[in-house]
């Protein structure tokens, strides 16, 4: 539960945290809106709200919300199906309404029914599709500003049809200025020295780098010089009338349209489990070890898309980039993500001007190192060692988000999944049983042949229910297949949850590949206890 904490007491820490996170923020927000085939203002509005707004009402510290990576290929085949960003807008004010439906019906766990591989298949399937689209962008083709949501158009040709028109308007200029981006960011994140430098991130030297190279190949008449079609273009009010008139609304005539509501749902179900597995790692990367009621936060994710939609704003979902960025610059509360919303605010207002210099192919250069992230070749080869249990919903899930859409490859990675389990997997996950002795008491918990997913949250309802200063055996002897999952909230427990509560674990055959300690025999003091009883006993007999 999270304690109630005076959001001005840890300023000092808080304020330099917000100012990292705006700084990690603002190329992302642009970038993102520009992925996405949407208004670069619309980025900005939704970095704003997420900052000020969910920030205020979320019940995490450490957790910051924004436009997100994982949503472009959603947000590309929604503005496209539906032929107009302001029908777009009206659904994610509806998106928003069923979020605070969700949260108010306590739909929290629902993030406990989606497997880790099919969640790591979608967003590898997003970061394919970013780095097809954004390779665009950086050799400075911008015929197809909005990209596209799969490998394969709306008229059936893939991106490579594209191939002999791209090489005869190919800029020079873009293609130097993504290649020296992608070179400070790799820099930045190689280099320890520079690693350590958290006040500037890598990205905003990056997007700082591409507006000097730009403006020198300008003032010196270079053929590399990029004309203003090839940098972002954000609206610059002079007075606040006008800053009301380039807000864009929604078109509530989207209220009768059905595939609104499709989109809609669509929006809701992603955001809400992105947002969901986001909350659960920004929780563990809290050091005051404070959890976050995810109830609350589908709420304030709700109330935060519905005022975004209303301003023309992006959907938003707590971000892991943001919310890691914020905990490692040390921040003590959630007021380091409503500063970071303010600083957005503040440079949106006082100058547009100079975001209106970006290039856009350093936006790509920053939008490729995230595509790469999303889907880099360690985390294929991490799924491949893990088995066929968890390689091939992974893989079947990534290359069908790419191949056909988002929700169709969600789908197919579940349907997978669900076939291993029917087939492997119809026992009981577990068997719970307490020992009593005089010495003390022990709960055993033996795992099943097969340990799926699913059994995710009845085990996790176990563990969770254990008494402090308990001794537990959890033995995995008989064990041909442990989810990922189950693993993960195993070692939680083991690591975080014990040693808070004084509870001692022992793990007992635990195969290599689990990844998970087993305790030494010699140094087992349930194995010791029970020897110690069984010698009583043993003794007791003979006496008779």
């Amino acid at each position: 539960m999270t304690k109630k904490v005076n959001l001005f007491a840890h300023l000092k820490s808080d304020f330099p945290s917000g100012l990292v996170v705006f700084l990690v923020a603002l190329p992302l927000c642009l970038g993102i809106a520009l992925a996405s085939g949407a208004p670069p203002l619309s980025g900005i509005i939704a970095g704003v709200i997420g900052g000020i707004v969910i920030g205020s009402l979320s019940k995490s510290h450490i957790s910051v919300s924004g436009p997100a990576a994982g949503l472009t290929a959603i947000v590309l085949t929604a503005i496209t199906a539906l032929g107009a960003f302001e029908l777009f807008l009206c659904a994610v004010l509806i998106a928003g309404l069923l979020q605070m439906v969700l949260g108010f019906v306590k739909a929290g766990s629902i993030s406990n029914y989606f497997p880790s591989n099919v969640i790591e298949g979608m967003l590898a399937g997003i970061g394919v599709i970013i780095l097809i689209n954004q390779i665009e962008h950086a050799v400075g083709y911008d015929k197809n500003y909005e990209g596209q949501e799969t490998f394969f158009t709306l008229d059936g040709s893939n991106p490579f049809a594209n191939f002999p028109d791209l090489i005869n308007r190919v800029e020079m200029g873009a293609i130097v200025i993504a290649l020296i981006s992608i070179a400070i960011l790799i820099t930045w994140e190689k280099v320890p020295a520079l690693k350590r430098l958290k006040v500037v991130p890598g990205a905003l030297v990056a997007v700082v780098t591409g507006i000097v190279l730009n403006e020198i190949f300008i003032q010196t008449g270079s053929s590399l010089a990029l004309g203003t079609e090839h940098l972002v273009k954000l609206p610059v009010p002079e007075t606040l009338s006008e800053l009301q008139n380039i807000i864009i609304t929604p078109d509530f005539s989207g209220f009768t349209n059905l595939q609104v509501w499709i989109t809609a749902a669509t929006i809701t179900i992603v955001a809400s489990i992105e947002t969901l597995l986001c909350i659960e790692a920004s929780d563990r990367m809290d050091v005051q070890k404070r959890y976050t009621n995810t109830n609350v936060e589908l709420r304030a994710q709700g109330i935060g898309n519905m005022i975004s939609a209303m301003l023309g704003g992006l959907p938003m979902t707590s971000v892991v980039v943001r919310s890691s960025a914020n905990a490692n610059a040390g921040a003590k509360t959630k007021m380091s993500a409503i500063i970071h919303g303010v600083l957005l605010l503040i440079c949106v207002l006082a100058i547009p001007a100079v975001l209106n210099k970006i290039p856009l192919a350093t936006l790509a250069g920053v939008l490729i190192l995230v595509g790469y992230k999303l889907a880099k070749p360690s985390t294929i080869k991490h799924f491949w060692e893990k088995g066929k249990y968890q390689f091939i919903p992974f893989i079947a899930t990534l290359i069908a988000v790419v191949a056909i859409g988002l929700l169709y490859g969600v789908a197919l990675g579940m349907v997978i999944s669900i076939i291993f389990i029917l087939r492997g997997n119809l026992k009981r996950a577990y068997n719970f049983r307490k020992e009593e002795y005089a010495q003390g008491d022990i709960i055993h918990i033996d795992l099943a042949q097969e340990v799926s997913f699913l059994n995710k949250a009845a085990i996790k309802t176990t563990l969770n229910d254990i008494p402090d200063n308990s001794r537990v055996v959890i033995n995995a002897s008989d064990t041909v297949y442990i989810a990922h999952d189950v693993l993960d909230l195993i070692d939680e427990f083991k690591t975080i949850r014990a040693v808070e509560d004084n509870i001692e674990v022992a793990l007992v055959g635990f195969k290599k590949a689990y990844e998970l300690e087993n305790s030494k025999t010699s140094k087992n003091v349930f194995m010791e206890h029970n020897y110690m009883i069984d010698e009583d006993e043993n003794k007791n007999n003979k006496d008779l």
